[in-house]
C-alpha cells in the first residue's frame, strides 16, 4: 500500500470517528457484584458498569471497598468505560454525615456518577460538590414527567425510570423533560412492587428493601384465597395452593432497544449485582451484539462463545408493560432458573428420565436440568434417555417441558478479550520523529499521545523494507489492550526521504508512546474539595419524606396502608380481568371464561399462615397488597 493511501487510510478513520459521537450516547450499563464481576462486563463490552458502594447500597451484600473501587476506575478509564456507584438507600438521622463523607471521597478517586435514592443526601451533594453527576436511582420512583422534572430542577444529570413504563410513556417523558438523560432496564430480575414503594420485607421480615436488606417476598409460595378464605382455582380447576403468585419472570428487551433508542433512552440497564461473573458476561455480551446491530458497528471484542441469555441464569422473559400488559408476566411454577427449553419430558423411573429432546440440544454429563420446581444433574445418556443424579417419584402429568439451566460446555467457554482500537500515526521531520496512538474506540474520548526524539537519521538503502519495518515495530500492540485499525507515516523531511530507524529505537518510541497514553488514562483530576467542607441539610421536605419512606418497624400499626403497590395484578395474570373482560381464549392457560364475583381473588397467604389482602384498582389498573381491614 503506498503512502498516499495510508494517508486517506487515516482521514478516513477520522471521519467515521465524527459519525461515532451519536452513538456514543448509547451506554450499556453492566452490573459489577465486585472487581473482578466487573472486569467480565468490561472485557464483554460495557460501556459503563454500576458498583456498589462500602455501604448505603440497595444490595447490602454487594459492597466493595474505596480501594477496590479506585482499582475499577482506573482499569475502566483505560477502555473508555464510566464507574457508576450506587449509595442508594434511604439514610437514617445519624448516617448522613457518613454517607456526605463517602461520597466525597469516591468523587475524588474519579468516578464518573454516583447514583442516588435519598434527596436529602442528593440535595446536600449538589450544593457542596456542584461538579459531582448524580443519577437517580429507580427506587425513586420514576414513573411521571412531574417526577422526572422535579430531579431535574434538583441537579440530577440522569434518571433510572421505573420499569414499569410503556414505549409512549417513556416517549412523552423525553418530549416533556429533554435536557435529562433517560436510563432504562432492559435486562434481569424484576421487582413485582414499584421500586422504591415495597414495605412488605420490611414489615413482615424487618429487612427494609429501602435500606438494601429486601427478603424477596415476591419469591415465595403464597395461596390464593376468596372472600371467604376459601382456595380460588385456576382455569384447570385445580386449588391455587402454594404457588409462587408473585415471582415475575425476568426481563428481556432484547427485541425492543430500537424502539427505546427512539423514545430518548440513552443508557440500557442490565439488572443484576449479586449475579456472577458468568452471568454477566454472557448478557453483556448480548445486548453489546445487539447495540451494535443497529449502529451498524463492531465492537473490538473477540467472543470465544454464541451468547444466549437462556444459558445463564434465565426464568423466562416478558419485556414488562412496554408495549401494555402481556401474558405471562410471572412464573407461579418456580422463582428459580429454568434455564433453556430443550424439549420433552415424557416418563420418569427413580433416576431414569425418557425424553424427546429439540434437534440440535447436545447434553453432557454434569448438565443441570428442570422439571418443575425441582433440578437435577446429568450423570449420562444414550438415545432418547437420561440418567440422572437422584430419583424422582413417578410422575402422571406428562408429558411436561424440560429445561436445562446448566451447560457445562458452555460455561467452560465464556470468554471474552476486548481490545482498543488506535490510529497510529509516525510523523518524520528532519530532526525528530512523533508517535501518536489515537483511540478510535467510540465510547474513548480521542486524546494524542506522543514522543519525541530529536536527531537526526540517515536515509535507508531499502526505503520499501524500511517503511514495512516502521509499520510492524510501531503496530505491534499484542501484549497491550491496543489494536492498531490504521498506519500512516507523514513524511516532512526536506529531501522526502525514508529515514533508516533501528528496531531497537522503534520499539523504545513504541513503548514509551503506550506508556504514556497509559499513566494519561489512569491519571485523574483531583477535584479541589475544601478540607472544612460540612454537610449542609437544607431542606426539611426531603428529610420527612425520607424518613415516612424507610420506617423502622411500626408500620404495622397503619394496617390501611400499601405493604406493596404493583402495575403487575394477579387477575390479569388469571385471565380475570374485569376491566377487559377476559376470556378463556384471552388466558395462556385453558379454562373457563371471567369467573363468577364470589370466585375473586380477595387474599394471599403465606406458608406460615399469615394472610395478606388483595385491593384491584382497575381505573388506575393496579394491584395493592395490605394487611387485612
Amino acid at each position: 500500500m503506498s503512502l498516499s493511501l495510508r494517508a486517506l487510510s487515516y482521514i478516513d478513520s477520522h471521519t467515521r470517528f465524527d459519525s461515532f459521537k451519536q452513538i456514543a450516547t448509547m451506554i450499556l450499563l453492566s452490573p459489577a457484584k465486585n472487581y473482578e464481576t466487573a472486569v467480565a462486563a468490561i472485557q464483554a463490552g460495557a460501556d459503563a458498569v454500576y458498583i456498589g458502594a462500602p455501604k448505603f447500597g440497595a444490595r447490602a451484600a454487594a459492597g466493595n471497598t474505596v480501594e477496590d473501587i479506585t482499582r475499577l476506575v482506573n482499569y475502566a478509564h483505560a477502555f473508555g468505560v464510566e464507574v457508576h456507584v450506587t449509595l442508594n438507600t434511604l439514610l437514617h438521622d445519624d448516617e448522613y454525615e457518613e454517607a456526605f463523607r463517602l461520597a466525597v471521597q469516591l468523587h475524588q478517586i474519579g468516578i464518573d456518577a454516583l447514583i442516588v435514592q435519598d434527596l436529602t443526601l442528593a440535595q446536600a451533594l449538589l450544593t457542596s460538590l456542584p461538579d459531582l453527576t448524580l443519577h437517580a436511582s429507580t427506587q425513586c420512583d420514576n414513573r411521571t414527567v412531574e417526577q422526572v422534572a422535579r430531579l431535574r430542577d434538583m441537579g440530577f444529570k440522569q434518571v433510572v425510570l421505573a420499569r414499569e413504563l410503556s414505549i409512549e410513556k417513556i416517549k412523552t417523558i423525553h418530549q416533556a423533560v429533554p435536557d435529562i438523560l433517560l436510563e432504562a432496564f432492559v435486562h434481569g430480575a424484576l421487582c413485582v412492587s414499584y421500586s422504591g414503594r415495597c414495605f412488605m420485607s420490611e414489615v413482615l421480615m424487618n429487612r427494609s428493601a429501602n435500606r438494601g436488606c429486601c427478603a424477596q417476598m415476591c419469591r415465595m409460595k403464597y395461596d390464593l384465597l376468596d372472600k371467604d378464605g376459601n382456595e380460588v382455582r385456576d382455569n384447570n380447576g385445580l386449588p391455587i395452593h402454594q404457588r409462587y403468585l408473585l415471582s415475575l419472570q425476568d426481563l428481556d428487551r432484547s427485541l425492543f432497544l430500537k424502539e427505546l433508542i427512539e423514545a430518548g433512552v440513552t443508557t440500557f440497564k442490565i439488572e443484576g449485582r449479586l449475579k456472577d461473573a458468568a452471568y454477566v458476561t454472557n448478557i453483556t455480551a448480548y445486548y453489546r451484539r445487539a447495540l451494535d446491530n443497529i449502529n451498524k458497528q463492531h465492537a473490538a471484542i473477540n467472543y470465544s462463545f454464541s451468547p444466549s441469555p437462556a444459558k445463564t441464569f434465565h426464568r423466562g422473559s416478558t419485556d414488562y408493560f412496554l408495549h401494555g400488559r402481556t401474558k405471562p408476566m410471572a412464573n407461579w411454577l418456580t422463582p428459580k432458573s429454568t434455564g433453556e427449553y430443550i424439549g420433552q419430558l415424557l416418563a420418569v423411573n427413580g433416576n431414569t428420565l425418557k425424553v424427546r429432546l429439540k434437534d440440535g440440544v447436545e447434553l453432557h454429563n454434569g448438565d443441570g436440568l428442570t422439571i418443575g420446581d425441582d433440578g437435577c444433574s446429568v450423570n449420562g445418556f444414550r438415545a432418547d434417555t437420561i440418567k440422572i443424579n437422584k430419583a424422582f417419584p413417578a410422575m402422571t402429568n406428562v408429558p411436561q417441558a424440560l429445561f436445562r439451566n446448566l451447560d457445562v460446555d458452555f460455561m467452560k467457554s465464556l470468554h471474552a478479550e476486548r481490545r482498543v482500537p488506535v490510529d497510529v500515526r509516525f510523523t518524520v521531520t528532519d530532526n525528530a520523529y512523533t508517535l501518536i496512538y489515537q483511540p478510535l474506540s467510540a465510547h474513548i474520548k480521542p486524546h494524542q499521545t506522543y514522543c519525541e526524539l530529536p536527531e537526526s537519521a540517515q536515509s535507508a538503502l531499502n526505503p520499501q523494507a524500511a517503511l514495512r519495518t516502521i509499520e510492524q515495530q510501531l503496530t505491534k500492540l499484542g501484549d497491550t489492550i491496543y489494536v492498531a485499525q490504521s498506519f500512516t507515516l507523514d513524511n516532512q523531511r526536506t529531501d522526502r526521504s525514508v529515514p533508516f530507524i533501528p528496531i531497537a529505537q522503534l520499539n523504545a518510541l513504541r513503548r514509551k508512546a503506550l506508556q504514556n497514553m497509559e499513566d494519561g488514562n489512569t491519571a485523574h483530576l483531583q477535584p479541589q474539595i475544601p478540607s472544612h467542607l460540612q454537610l449542609q441539610i437544607t431542606s426539611h421536605t426531603f428529610h420527612i419524606n425520607n424518613q415516612q419512606l424507610q420506617g423502622n418497624g411500626e408500620r404495622t400499626q397503619f394496617t390501611s396502608e400499601p405493604l406493596m403497590t404493583c402495575k403487575y395484578c394477579i387477575l390479569y395474570e388469571l385471565g380475570r380481568c374485569l376491566k377487559r373482560h377476559q376470556t378463556a381464549s384471552d388466558s395462556n392457560s385453558a379454562g373457563n371464561s371471567a369467573a363468577a364475583p364470589q370466585t375473586l381473588p380477595a387474599a394471599i397467604r403465606l406458608q406460615n399462615g399469615t394472610l395478606l389482602s388483595l385491593h384491584f384498582n382497575c381505573s388506575s389498573c393496579e394491584m395493592t397488597i395490605t394487611f387485612p381491614l
